[in-house]
């Protein structure tokens, strides 16, 4: 089951203000995401969030086709909740309001993977 890391370049000096900003968020209605045609594309297994200095790095564990997770999360209230109280920390603007734009950023922002190791593909479990 993969994972995915999404960045944002925040202002440094604010890790408390985003901790708390994070503290609140509401939660998903559903883990479960679907394709734009309304079939089932996925499911969100967790989350993390780490910030240090001008860095914050979301980390999402998930399974299903990662390209529709941006599409479901742009539709959750929560998120658009935390993107406005996050709006003051970041250091770039960026237009999250509609779904198209916090779908390109979704895009934008994912880091490349290099590793990914779970149990399930440690050479003694062979």
């Amino acid at each position: 089951m993969p994972y995915a890391a999404i960045t944002y370049r925040v202002k440094p000096g604010h890790e408390d203000e985003i901790a708390a900003v994070f503290a609140d968020f509401q939660r998903v209605d559903t883990p479960d995401y679907t394709a734009e045609d309304g079939r089932a594309a996925g499911r969100l297994l967790g989350t993390g969030v780490f910030v240090k200095d001008d860095v914050l790095v979301r980390v999402i564990h998930y399974e299903g086709d990662f390209a529709a997770i941006g599409r479901h999360m742009a539709a959750q209230r929560g998120v658009h909740l935390l993107e406005e109280r996050l709006a003051p920390y970041l250091a770039e603007e960026r237009d999250t309001t509609s779904a198209e734009g916090f779908a390109a950023y979704f895009r934008a922002a994912v880091m490349r993977p290099i590793a990914q190791l779970t149990v399930d593909t440690h050479p003694a479990r062979r």
